[in-house]
């Protein structure tokens, strides 16, 4: 099982996660005595290569370089100077500043970086270039090889309208559609009507879940093609579209394959991505619960087909979407393998909201899927992220639940299970009365060794004796009195009426506590707290945020005056950090009720933020180009 961190979109540095599901070993064995990927320390290489990418699989690059002896070229935006790539790297070229448009996919720029630095090859990662074939034409013109499939199969699988033609071609399951490039909105709603409703429309030079929107009727249908094009040119420069039907309720199921410049091609087994967010991957698992042997070999037989058909020479993987019934339809090929365990921060890097947000991923996995499944949750469990916001919570919900478990997954799995959005874990309420139990005594531990100093009583004439406490704890909307007492190590916690026995070594330095309540082993931790008791714990992955006073404290805090609530419906706020892509109001404007007042892009998605009440405009804090921070004000109603 594998996770990919990186930063969500709902706060200033937020951490998504991905889980890489279950990769089974007999997976990765497969054909290992036909074919060895074994490192011949004295086959001929290159002396210098330039990687055209960032993050995390800049690094992977950069470490296997190292390991070849190769020597290697970063390049970067001005807000990665201080990247870890850029750390690692040989060389480090600033090619522009943060927008991707005049960095990561400058080619002039690029270019210029490889004849200064005299590098022979480029590796372009995935995203950005990986998949341009005038990047790759230009290189070689230059005489730079270009680590990947040759021009003819970029041009041939990086589009996806070329690519759906030649997967027709190569007798390949395709999904009904339109096979051209949608000149304007009034042609998609055309087209959309033919194929009929619900369609998906989708950047022909996309990947990742960028420059795609489903679309029910005709005014989603402009809203769709507007959004997905502007979204297609900022993350690819190419703002192509195509329209097909939309397959309600598949599941998401790749084939990786590897081939040759001999005409030699192998498929590698599956993995499941099912479980997608705004088309973007959550949690991946590899094998599928769902395919049974029949299926699984007409899937990879298609896949070789299809990289044969195009004369295909690296590795790559081929998606389908597969229906209840085990129909499966090609939906798009990537002109490279993802699968690995990587890094693109540490400790003080800046995660920045110009790029994607995967920063880091986990993987466990084990002789059944039950172990992968334990191995996930603890090591879930046992991630220490400070600084930023992260859905870690989210993953391990999904991880644990029935349905899961069960296999019975879909691409609708998170709006099904969670249609109001993922609040968080919801406690039962033998998990409340182990939350309370373990924050009191906690609270207990540390009010404990305030009186200590090195070991030792501050003041040794008076040694406190005191082994019972009596607290109020605030959880939510309730307030629970919990009583405490002392028995070595051990705390004996009284809630409910019910008594539960909490012990750890209490090592309050440490960012993980492993406690033990009532012969159940748990993992927290303690992100906060401060003088008034209120702190944060994180519980089964999601952070609660608790408050323990004395009973006398709590009894005296009803005294204290509560700060007023803002009222949030004449004032809208960013509700992400991101850029202002346009504002469609101005001062004394009359708005509606779920009314279009702006568009902020985070992450190279597009959201539009909307009234929420009927008003009139009285300023407006931003313009088209800003830079926006999470809870930045963009627009007050009178």
């Amino acid at each position: 099982m594998a996770a990919a961190l990186g930063r969500g979109a709902a706060g200033a540095c937020r951490l998504g996660l991905r889980c890489e599901a279950l990769r089974s070993r007999w997976c990765l064995i497969t054909s290992h005595r036909l074919y060895s990927a074994v490192y011949d320390p004295n086959e001929k290489t290159f002396e210098k290569l330039l990687i055209a990418n960032r993050g995390e699989i800049a690094c992977r690059v950069i470490k296997t370089c190292k390991k070849m002896g190769i020597k290697t070229v970063a390049i970067h935006s001005d807000v990665d100077a201080n990247a870890v790539h850029v750390k690692m790297a040989d060389e480090a070229v600033c090619v522009g500043p943060a927008p991707t448009s005049k960095s990561y996919l400058n080619m002039d720029a690029i270019m210029e970086v490889i004849k200064k630095t005299r590098a022979q090859a480029v590796h372009p990662g995935y995203g950005f270039l990986s998949e341009n074939k005038e990047f790759a034409k230009r290189l070689a013109s230059e005489g730079v090889t270009f680590i990947g499939p040759d021009t003819h199969a970029i041009q041939a699988m990086g589009d996806k309208i070329e690519s759906k033609l030649l997967a027709k071609n190569a007798k390949v399951n395709t999904i009904p559609g339109f096979d051209g490039v949608v000149k304007d909105a009034d042609e998609a709603v055309r087209i959309a009507r033919e194929i009929g409703y619900p369609v998906m429309i989708k950047a022909s030079a996309g990947g990742g879940g960028k420059g795609m929107r489903i679309a029910w009727d005709d005014e989603e249908t402009r809203e769709g093609f507007r959004f997905s094009s502007q979204e297609a040119a900022s993350s690819f420069g190419d703002d192509r579209l195509l329209i097909e039907k939309f397959i309600d309720n598949p599941r998401h199921i790749e084939i990786q394959i590897l081939a040759d410049k001999h005409g030699n091609a192998l498929w590698l087994n599956e993995r499941e991505c099912s479980i997608q967010r705004r088309n973007q991957k959550v949690v991946e698992e590899a094998p599928s619960t769902f395919l049974d042997p029949e299926t699984r070999r007409a899937m990879g037989e298609q896949a070789v087909a299809l990289a044969k058909a195009v004369k295909y020479s690296s590795a790559g993987t081929v998606e389908f979407l597969v229906d209840s019934r085990k129909n499966f339809y090609f939906l798009e090929m990537n002109t490279r393998l993802q699968v690995r365990v990587d890094s693109g921060i540490q400790q003080g890097s800046d995660i920045s909201i110009y790029y994607d947000p995967m920063i880091s991923k986990l993987i466990t996995y084990g002789s059944n899927r039950a172990e992968a499944l334990k191995r996930m949750e603890e090591a879930l469990d046992n991630y220490v992220i400070r600084g930023v916001a992260h859905n870690i919570s989210l993953l391990r919900e999904v991880i644990i639940h029935p349905r899961f478990v069960q296999g019975d997954i879909s691409t609708k799995f998170l709006p099904e299970v969670y249609p109001d959005g993922f609040k968080g874990h919801e406690l039962t309420d033998l998990e409340r009365r182990e939350l309370l139990a373990t924050a009191a005594s906690l609270y207990v531990a540390e009010q404990l060794r305030s009186q200590r100093f090195l070991g030792t009583p501050r003041i040794p004439i008076a040694q406190s004796k005191r082994r019972s406490w009596e607290l109020s704890v605030r959880l939510g909307d309730g307030i629970y009195p919990v009583a405490v007492s002392k028995d070595c190590s051990s705390f004996s916690v009284e809630v409910d009426g019910m008594k539960l026995n909490v012990t750890s070594e209490w090592n309050l330095a440490s960012p993980l506590l492993s406690v033990t309540i009532d012969g159940t082993q748990r993992t927290i931790q303690r992100l906060s707290r401060n003088a008034s008791g209120d702190t944060s714990i994180q519980f089964l992955g999601t952070v609660y945020k608790l408050q323990i006073l004395t009973k006398v404290a709590a009894e005296l805090s009803k005294y204290m005056p509560e700060k007023a609530a803002e009222d949030t419906s004449s004032i809208l706020r960013s509700p992400m950090p991101g850029a202002v892509v346009a504002v469609s109001v101005k001062p004394g404007d009359t708005v509606s009720e779920g009314q279009e007042i702006c568009v902020i892009e985070a992450m190279k998605m597009q959201n539009s933020m909307i009234a929420a009440k009927t008003g009139k405009v009285k300023a407006v804090h931003c313009k088209a180009g800003d830079t926006v921070g999470e809870g930045d004000l963009l627009v007050e109603l009178e």
